[in-house]
């Protein structure tokens, strides 16, 4: 596998790399299946500009809807454990293969632990405003908005130096 990023280092790196994105991959296709046609509204109320664009959204789904809504929370509870984990695995594994600045490292160590926390705060936001609407306000909503935007942007940026950092590697470069 000499050339594909598996060369130096541990196996056990590699392992623990695959074995997390694995994970990370079965949580998000068992999370998008019980959003089914809904994940469309999830990504509405994560970037709603205001009280009323959240609320129309919560509004707009029937019971069945709603439901499924309600569903994703309980396994997005785990999801980003996972999706944290893997992302560090992916750090470490790129600094055995590329050393990292001391600095970079700590940032992309540092990033999916803060996602994840950001995660943790929309999903209880999420699941207490859908039974509570009566405390649906402007800056609420403009809040939970931010910590998802900082959440997708943490968790995506990471991977995205992820990605290519592990192409460098593949390239030889």
């Amino acid at each position: 596998m000499r050339g594909m990023g598996f060369r130096g280092g541990s196996l056990r790196a590699n392992g623990r790399l695959i074995a997390w994105s694995a994970a990370f991959v079965v949580s998000q296709a068992n999370i998008l299946r019980l959003l089914g046609p809904v994940g469309s509204k999830l990504l509405k109320t994560q970037t709603a500009p205001s009280a009323r664009a959240y609320t129309a959204v919560l509004d707009g789904m029937d019971a069945a809807e709603t439901e499924r809504y309600r569903s994703h929370f309980y396994p997005d509870f785990v999801h980003p454990i996972v999706y944290a984990a893997a992302l560090r695995a992916g750090v470490r594994r790129l600094d055995e293969l590329a050393t990292l600045p001391p600095t970079t490292k700590r940032v992309l160590l540092t990033a999916p632990v803060v996602a994840a926390a950001g995660d943790y705060i929309e999903n209880v936001a999420g699941l207490y405003l859908l039974d509570h609407r009566d405390r649906i306000t402007d800056a609420t909503i403009r809040t939970t908005t931010a910590v998802s935007t900082t959440k997708w942007v943490l968790g995506l940026g990471t991977f995205a130096y992820l990605a290519r950092g592990f192409v460098r590697v593949w390239r030889g470069r």
